[in-house]
């Protein structure tokens, strides 16, 4: 039985320290803040709550997985999951509205053909073809197998774009395929929200990005009963009964190194607590940052040294109820003056104080470095959200704000990160799961396969097969 430290409570680092303690091995994770969790969070105020974190799943599959392996719970038992169907609404700068289902393809073509005319849909189709293939390309290596020392694979672009020209040069990034293989603004834009979503600017992210859409579309959208903080605390409550102890309120200022490895953690009071192996699941960026991890190599997470993309988040408390054809989430597009704004309502009982009332969640992508004027950008949102909840000026109560700030204090990083993602010269790969220090390894969504619900939860299943299996593991199955 190994002696495992853990730094940090979000949900990479709690998936990798409940499987590491259904393996026998004793496990203790130590949290800087009072709660778990990391960015899954909960904002309540007068009977409202909202999540300011992540509002939806994919691939719930990862956590079927996680709960299937750490006990005889199945994750349906712990939490309820609802299918959102349509699976989102797009309202375009044109005022063009089109409803996409869950999980269709058909589905999809059908009503893109019939809100952006004909053919609209068939060359979405199409383009979905092509994504697939780069899936195709990138699952295992990006998503089920550990990060190799040789990237170079991963560093070439996937995506089969349409073969280009003599005169036109290769498909690279995910603005050039809405332009050269979409040709229709609102389809490019219909692609482009996928990528702002997940915290990619369009215009510099690979081509390799249109596996985002695709896995939307293939494998559908999902939403945790009582919210996504629902999961986070279903996570918690697992952890707990595999005899995972937790110090909150705890900082690890330094991972110690004794004899060319990972032996311990100092805590921010001086102590010293020795480890056989150390789990970081806290920004790997902080991590070097605040001295955390001492050495100075940070090729570990190119994608970030320039400064990734933040979340900026509204809270909105509404009068009044819900109407009975609206829809739980509405990605209302960009224009000159406000970001592409995800609109959120879940119509969940737990999330409001009576049937007289709404809770509502505005999210949008924004670059948290310079800081910006938030009260503007927060203005556009609502403003954009007008889109989509009708009345929405006169039945607001009141609304909370949250910036990167915010999250640069929760979680120790302004930024969130997002998934893997092929090509870009291995610009978008994130840490690998093995640090260059034996015996510390890298959870969570800073770290290979990088953030998002599901692949945070997916790099707790690498990190503990690397533990458990050593140099044998090859991948989780």
């Amino acid at each position: 039985m190994a002696r495992i430290v853990v730094i940090g409570a979000g949900l990479g680092a709690m998936a990798t320290a409940a499987r590491l303690a259904v393996a026998g091995h004793r496990v203790t994770v130590y949290e800087r803040g009072g709660t778990y969790g990391g960015a899954v969070r909960r904002f309540e105020r007068d009977g409202f709550g909202f999540d300011t974190g992540p509002g939806l799943l994919h691939l719930p599959a990862v956590y079927r997985d996680l709960f299937v392996k750490t006990g005889k719970e199945p994750l349906e038992d712990c939490v309820e999951l609802r299918q959102v169907d349509p699976a989102s609404r797009h309202v375009f700068a044109d005022g063009t509205r089109v409803d996409l289902p869950n999980a269709s393809r058909a589905g999809t073509v059908s009503a893109l053909d019939e809100a952006l005319g004909a053919g609209a849909g068939e060359r979405w189709g199409d383009f979905l073809v092509r994504a697939r293939e780069a899936w195709d390309r990138t699952r295992r290596p990006l998503l089920e197998e550990p990060q190799t020392t040789d990237t170079s694979s991963s560093a070439r672009e996937p995506y089969p774009g349409l073969k280009a020209g003599l005169l036109r040069r290769p498909t690279t990034t995910l603005a050039q395929i809405g332009a050269r293989e979409l040709r229709d603004a609102r389809l490019a834009a219909l692609l482009d929200s996928y990528a702002w979503s997940y915290g990619f600017d369009p215009a510099t992210a690979p081509a390799a990005a249109a596996v985002l859409p695709y896995m939307e579309q293939t494998f559908g959208t999902w939403y945790v009963g009582g919210g996504i903080r629902t999961l986070a605390n279903a996570v918690y409550q697992r952890c707990l009964k595999r005899r995972v102890e937790f110090v909150f309120d705890t900082a690890v200022d330094e991972v110690v190194e004794k004899a060319g490895r990972a032996a311990g953690v100092r805590l921010s009071g001086g102590e010293f607590v020795e480890a056989d192996h150390v789990v970081a699941g806290a920004p790997v960026p902080a991590l070097y940052r605040e001295h955390v991890v001492g050495w100075e190599r940070q090729d570990e997470w190119p994608r970030y040294q320039d400064g990734g993309t933040g979340r900026m988040t509204v809270c909105l408390a509404l009068r009044g109820a819900r109407e009975a054809d609206a829809v739980h989430r509405t990605v209302v597009h960009a224009t000159a003056d406000r970001p592409v704004t995800t609109v959120l309502r879940p119509g969940d009982p737990a999330l409001r104080p009576d049937d007289g009332h709404e809770s509502v969640t505005l999210t949008a992508t924004v670059k948290p470095y310079p800081e910006h004027d938030w009260a503007g950008v927060a203005e556009g949102m609502v403003a954009a959200a007008g889109s989509a909840v009708p009345d929405l000026r006169e039945r607001l109560l009141w609304q909370e704000v949250r910036t990167p700030d915010d999250t640069l204090r929760e979680t120790g990083a302004a930024e969130v990160p997002g998934p893997a993602l092929a090509g870009g010269r291995g610009a978008f790969l994130p840490a690998a799961n093995r640090s260059p220090l034996p015996g510390l390894y890298f959870a969570g969504g800073w770290s290979h396969p990088g953030g998002g619900l599901a692949h945070a939860g997916m790099s707790g299943a690498l990190v503990a097969g690397l533990i458990v299996e050593g140099a044998d593991f090859r991948g989780s199955r």
